[in-house]
C-alpha cells in the first residue's frame, strides 16, 4: 500500500535541506572547539585586511563556553521539536544567545525561548524571532546572499575587526550581534548593511567591548 505524504514534496525536500544544513553546522561547531581547546594564547583570526590582525575580543574560554551552548541548543531543539530547529539559528557571544529565524505562530515563538534558557551557560537570551507566514527557498537564497554581501564588505574593511561579528538575515531584515572596537566602527558595519539591496532593516545587538555587560572570560 501506498503511504500518502502529509507535506507537498517541495515543502519535504526544503525541510530536508534546512535540517542537513542545521546538521552540517552542528558537525563544524563541534570540530571547531575541539580545535580551541587545544590552542593557547589569545585568538588571532581572519585576514589580516590591510596590515590590521583582527584579534577575537572574547577569550579562548568564552569561546569554548560560546561554542558548547550553541551546541546544547541545537542538541535540546534536535530533541524537543525538529520543525523549529530547522526555523530557527542562534548566535552566541560571551553568553548572550540571539535567537533568529521565523515560525508561524506565537507559541513556538515562546517555546523556542523557554528552551535556549535550559542550556547552561546562558545569561541572556534576546528573542528576535519572527511570527510570519513568509519564508520558503527564494527568500532563504536572498536573505543568504545578503548576509555573504555584508560578511564581505566588512571583512575588507580594514577598520572593521570583522571576527568580532556575527550576521544574519531573515526576511529582509539583518539581524548583526558581537563586539566592536567603538561606535564608528559599528556605525560602519551598519552602513555597510543599510546600503545592500532588498535590506528592510538593520537590528543591532552589538556591545561596545567596554560594555560593563560584558564579563571577562579567563
Amino acid at each position: 500500500m501506498t503511504r500518502r505524504l502529509n507535506k507537498p514534496i517541495h515543502e519535504l525536500l526544503a525541510f530536508s535541506w534546512l535540517a542537513r544544513l542545521k546538521m552540517l553546522t552542528l558537525a563544524a561547531l563541534m570540530i571547531s572547539a575541539l580545535a580551541l581547546n587545544s590552542c593557547g594564547g589569545v585568538i588571532v583570526g581572519g585576514a589580516a585586511t590591510g596590515g590590521v590582525a583582527a584579534v577575537q575580543e572574547r577569550s579562548i574560554g568564552d569561546a569554548v563556553d560560546d561554542l558548547t551552548i550553541r551546541a546544547q541548543l541545537n542538541q535540546l531543539f534536535f530533541e524537543d521539536n525538529i520543525d523549529l530547529l530547522a526555523s530557527v539559528s542562534f548566535s552566541v557571544i560571551e553568553g548572550r544567545v540571539l535567537l533568529k529565524g521565523s515560525v508561524k505562530k506565537q507559541a513556538h515563538r515562546v517555546h523556542a525561548l523557554e528552551l535556549t534558557w535550559k542550556a547552561s551557560g546562558v545569561r541572556e537570551v534576546i528573542n528576535e524571532i519572527q511570527v510570519t507566514n513568509q519564508g520558503g527557498i527564494v527568500n532563504y537564497a536572498r536573505d543568504t546572499w545578503i548576509s555573504t554581501q555584508l560578511k564581505a564588505e566588512i571583512l575588507f574593511n580594514k577598520n572593521i575587526f570583522a571576527i568580532n561579528y556575527n550576521v544574519e538575515t531573515i526576511n529582509g531584515v539583518v539581524y548583526v550581534v558581537g563586539i566592536a572596537q567603538s561606535q564608528a566602527e559599528l556605525d560602519m558595519v551598519i552602513e555597510h548593511a543599510r546600503r545592500i539591496k532588498n535590506v528592510k532593516q538593520v537590528v543591532s545587538h552589538v556591545l561596545k567591548k567596554d560594555d560593563p555587560r560584558r564579563t571577562p572570560g579567563p
